[in-house]
């Protein structure tokens, strides 16, 4: 049995984890209210302007985008979504087992043509072992989502499609639901995927001033660019809620082995009083 010394080290110990993974808890739970608020407010827009695009597409087949053109896919670019720094349960993890899933699936391709954009020091290393080695460092909008830090990423991803330098272009990140779901998304954001509405039918004709290419030239880039910012707005959200909630069951934990480490020492103590006790009586015996 471990001495009263011995435990009373372990309890000050433990209440010390205590202390920082609640403090923890509560620093992530205030930039998730902000990050929550910025994703459910923006979300929506995002969806309703793509599917204005999905649908100003498939109204006139014939004329239909280069983004939406699907071609043979010879070259990949894949955009990773992950966090600075740990401590957030397996959020990392899942999205490090995506990627790797994904470089598995084109493989064929030959590494040469995978090229790998990791938002977050985390997925960075990843693809550092995974034998790639990234070209651009993003890791700044990883902490603090910006538009204008994802715009030079959005229009090389587009400008390279664009010349067929790659034929699609794929988001790995988590998408955010609530506190306590964030589900793992793989989406392809280019070739542009054109689906059905909620009726099954595909498009609805517009009228358009000045003209449908003007319009479709202005339309598309601003569609890619907000997909690949919403993505990360979504990434950032589901990080601070994964660490919320990794934080309070360690805190949760803490509290259950503070519980059983106090037991443990208070019977240890009474075990050692009531020995003392029996060599005084025992003592005191041997004397008379």
């Amino acid at each position: 049995m471990a001495s009263l010394k011995e435990i009373k080290s372990r309890i000050q110990s433990v209440q010390s984890t205590q202390k920082i993974t609640s403090a923890m808890k509560m620093v992530s739970s205030a930039k998730l209210r902000k990050a929550q608020k910025t994703i459910e407010n923006f979300f929506p827009y995002e969806q309703r302007l793509t599917s204005l695009l999905n649908n100003f597409l498939s109204a006139e087949e014939d004329n239909a985008s280069a983004f939406s053109e699907i071609r043979e896919v010879k070259r990949v670019a894949i955009v990773v979504f992950s966090s600075n720094s740990s401590l957030c349960g397996g959020y990392n993890s899942n999205v490090a087992k995506l990627l790797a899933h994904a470089v598995e699936k084109y493989q064929n391709l030959g590494r040469e043509h995978i090229l790998i954009f990791p938002v977050g020091k985390k997925v960075a290393k990843v693809s550092r072992k995974l034998g790639f080695e990234p070209d651009t460092n993003f890791d700044d909008i990883a902490d603090k989502p910006s538009y204008s830090g994802i715009l030079s990423l959005a229009d090389d991803l587009i400008q390279m499609f664009q010349d067929k330098n790659i034929d699609k272009v794929e988001l790995i990140y988590h998408h955010f639901v609530s506190k306590s779901s964030q589900v793992l998304t793989e989406e392809t954001l280019l070739p542009i995927q054109l689906k059905p509405d909620e009726k099954g039918k595909v498009a609805l004709d517009y009228i358009v001033e000045p003209d449908r290419e003007t319009i479709i030239g202005e339309l598309i880039p601003k569609v890619l660019r907000l997909k690949i910012y919403t993505a990360l707005l979504d990434s950032n959200a589901s990080e601070h809620a994964a660490r919320t909630i990794a934080m309070q069951m360690a805190t949760d934990n803490a509290t259950d082995l503070l519980q059983e480490l106090s037991l443990q020492y208070n019977k240890s103590r009474q075990q050692a009083i009531t020995n003392e006790l029996l060599d005084i009586v025992g003592g005191s015996f041997g004397q008379n």
